[in-house]
């Protein structure tokens, strides 16, 4: 992608929306959200996330990558789990069935990485609940994939828990638990037969699911993105594990990773560093390069220089083609 396109850009990004006459808007990590009616408008911003915090600048292109990654992996899965999709009229826009979200993230790990690497490290053997084995070195396969839950914080850190502490924790029954956890490790099993496909390995990622008001369970939120997915290159992983070093991936571990360096990990008296206009433009190089890789597809951005404008002219256009 052409670096002065990403530059350009730099300036004409999405922090955050407020279109008053679709309601009050919701404001999470990442996603701005507008009740209307049995739906949902869903405008993915530019913001970025690490450690559980919102970081203080944002990432051109980025709210693109994110919805238009997780519109192809929401029609990829719709046959195994039902989602919550009714239209994508703009590139950061969904629109969806209106769902309350279920306060609980399903996490598949397929390899110790990342936080699960990192408690491994430190001698924990057990992780929600999973044992797992000695002896394992970090960026390994696991035996089997294992599913590991947190809590869905509003603010701060999410928090690991077992099953147990889950149905003790919220109001989902035992067999509503299992029906999402065996939808979680479906959509596991296919998102890693899909990146093998284009010579990667999906190394760990995380689902979240609603309930409609009628009462029926679906995948909600996003899919097998950069912001909540890890994946490895295929290619080499074999002799990179074998020799103990770093594996090329494809995640936005490397922005947790620059942090740390920053000293920021979130923790109670870290300062938020911010982050520099070429590390911004870097970032943004990583996430066209993980949608391109992991879809095939060519990434085409949308240079309009007052994104919001251009939401507002398309969600104008999509209620107006609703209504007749």
């Amino acid at each position: 992608m052409d670096p002065h396109v990403i530059e350009d850009q730099l300036d004409h990004t999405i922090e955050r929306t407020h279109f008053d006459d679709l309601g009050r808007p919701y404001h999470g990590k990442v996603r701005d959200s507008y009740r209307q009616g049995d739906r949902r408008i869903l405008v993915t911003t530019d913001r970025i996330s690490a450690f559980d915090h919102v970081l203080p600048q944002t990432i051109p292109f980025k709210g693109q990558i994110l919805n238009q990654t997780a519109a192809y992996f929401f029609e990829a899965t719709e046959d195994l789990v039902p989602n919550h999709v009714l239209s994508v009229p703009d590139p950061n826009v969904t629109v969806a069935k209106e769902c309350t979200p279920i306060p609980i993230e399903f996490v598949v790990r397929g390899y110790l990485a990342g936080h699960a690497w990192r408690e491994y490290d430190r001698g924990a053997r057990t992780l929600c609940g999973q044992e797992l084995p000695e002896g394992l070195r970090e960026s390994e396969q696991l035996p089997e994939p294992i599913l590991t839950p947190t809590t869905k914080a509003e603010e701060g850190h999410d928090q690991d828990i077992t099953r147990e502490e889950a149905l003790s924790g919220t109001d989902l029954d035992a067999a509503t638990y299992d029906q999402l956890a065996e939808w979680a490790r479906a959509l596991y099993q296919k998102g890693h037969e899909m990146a093998s496909e284009q010579e990667l390995l999906l190394v760990d990622t995380k689902y979240e699911f609603g309930r409609t008001p009628e009462g029926n369970l679906m995948l909600i939120d996003e899919v097998h993105t950069p912001d909540s997915s890890r994946y490895y290159y295929a290619s080499g992983y074999e002799d990179r594990l074998a020799q103990g070093e770093p594996q090329r991936q494809l995640s936005k571990e490397f922005v947790r990773e620059w942090l740390m360096d920053q000293g920021f990990q979130g923790r109670a008296g870290d300062e938020m560093p911010a982050l520099p206009r070429a590390f911004r433009a870097k970032v943004t190089r990583r996430y066209v390069e993980l949608f391109e890789k992991v879809t095939g597809q060519t990434f085409e951005p949308d240079t309009h220089s007052n994104p919001k404008e251009r939401i507002r002219t398309a969600l104008d256009d999509h209620a107006t083609q609703e209504s007749h």
